[in-house]
């Protein structure tokens, strides 16, 4: 099976993720439907030892056939967002020559003057979306590259040490990995391939946490509200306006942190609100917590017992321990090197499985997949890159 027909398999299969459903691991049963077909693909290929758990994880060894290797391991999530439909999915292919790309029957369209990572891809196979779902390629383009290198090791006799993969479910909810065995894998080092472009290689992501907040409000009849009311829906909205307006999203980068608000849904009565809070240094982070308590004190002496604050920590920036054996890192810029690609180590403005998984004793930095506009219907995947990766983490798992 080639790469692009690989990808192809598995960005139609649905496995989004339920971050309503976060107490279950996994969130949604039709993961397991992508699960399964890895596990056949696995033990056609020959691994061993190859299993699916309760939870969700697929995990499979091929043993080595040279010695003098570490072990390694490679990870990629199946799920995909749960903001927007991966049901349906109609990857389109394109050889991309710098007009801008319809999706679907859509009025949308991938163009240079909107999105400039196309700039550098004329003349690429591209795969998109109709406009109307996600792609999927986050993360089965990573899925799709570590498949296809076990395939392209074994047909080719490559000379490898043990090899170790693993296919997690609800990445994209931060709760998968909190299943995850260690004993059933391993290894010296493992890299998650989930990322965007094959040029940069990421050991440092976020800490992170998430926050809810609940306002219980007093109804009353409009005409009878003077100094009585407390509109829940409008303390909602200036408790959000108490945060710093600098630290969202869409004005920051680089190292900045912020404060995401995912959701919120109100009345009179009540409202609530969901909130991502993120920032490489966990002394911000602990500030930017702080700016919620703080809010909520304020508005509880305006409107006695009436904010709630829930914050809880959900991963930390694994850089903290991977530099203390860069072993890991090493391995990887030099089959960078080997490749061809001119890398450079970036801070990740996420978090990968492999946050969580660096503190439960495996260092687990991020190759890219080359998918770009993850999250949304603008989300696409460049086959030549794709292919580099493949190249990349081959490179990886076959040099002593």
């Amino acid at each position: 099976m080639s790469l692009l027909d690989r990808f192809l398999k598995y960005v139609k299969v649905d496995t989004m993720s339920d971050d309503k459903n976060a107490d279950c691991t996994p969130s949604t049963k039709k993961q397991f439907d992508l699960a399964n077909i890895l596990k056949d693909e696995l033990i056609g290929l020959g691994l061993k030892d190859v299993m699916i758990n309760e939870y969700c994880t697929v995990y499979a060894t091929l043993p080595a056939n040279q010695k003098g290797y570490d072990k390694i391991g490679f990870l990629a999530h199946m799920d995909t967002i749960p903001e927007l439909s991966g049901s349906n999915v109609k990857p389109n292919v394109v050889v991309f020559d710098g007009t801008p790309i319809r999706l679907g029957n859509t009025n949308k369209y991938l163009s240079q003057d909107e999105f400039s990572s196309l700039k550098k891809q004329i003349g690429h196979t591209l795969i998109t979306t109709d406009g109307t779902t996600v792609l999927g390629c986050d993360d089965k383009g990573g899925v799709a590259i570590i498949m296809q290198m076990l395939e392209d090791i074994i047909t080719k006799n490559l000379p490898h040490g043990e090899i170790h993969v693993a296919f997690t479910p609800d990445e994209e909810i931060g709760t998968g990995v909190l299943k995850f065995d260690t004993s059933k894998f391993p290894v010296d080092y493992a890299y998650t391939v989930d990322g965007g472009d094959p040029c940069e290689f990421s050991y440092e992501t976020f800490n992170a946490a998430q926050a809810t907040v609940n306002i219980k409000g007093f109804e009353i009849h409009p005409g009878f509200a003077k100094d009585k009311m407390i509109n829940a829906s409008l303390v909602a909205m200036e408790f959000n306006s108490l945060l710093n307006p600098n630290e969202r999203p869409e004005y920051t980068q680089g190292y900045d942190g912020f404060n995401h608000l995912t959701e919120i849904t109100g009345s009179i009565g009540s409202a609530s609100m969901h909130y991502i809070i993120r920032n490489h240094s966990l002394d911000l982070l602990e500030k930017q917590k702080q700016e919620f308590y703080n809010a909520a004190l304020f508005l509880n002496k305006k409107y006695p017992n009436s904010v709630s604050v829930e914050i809880k920590d959900q991963y930390k920036n694994m850089r903290v321990l991977i530099e203390k054996d860069m072993r890991c890192v090493d391995k990887a810029l030099n089959a960078y090197k080997s490749a061809g690609v001119d890398v450079f180590c970036a801070a990740t403005r996420g978090g990968t499985d492999g946050s969580q998984l660096t503190f439960m004793g495996i260092n687990t930095p991020n190759l890219g997949t080359g998918g770009y506009n993850e999250h949304g219907v603008f989300e696409y995947a460049d086959l030549n890159e794709m292919t580099k990766m493949l190249e990349v983490a081959t490179l990886i798992a076959t040099t002593k």
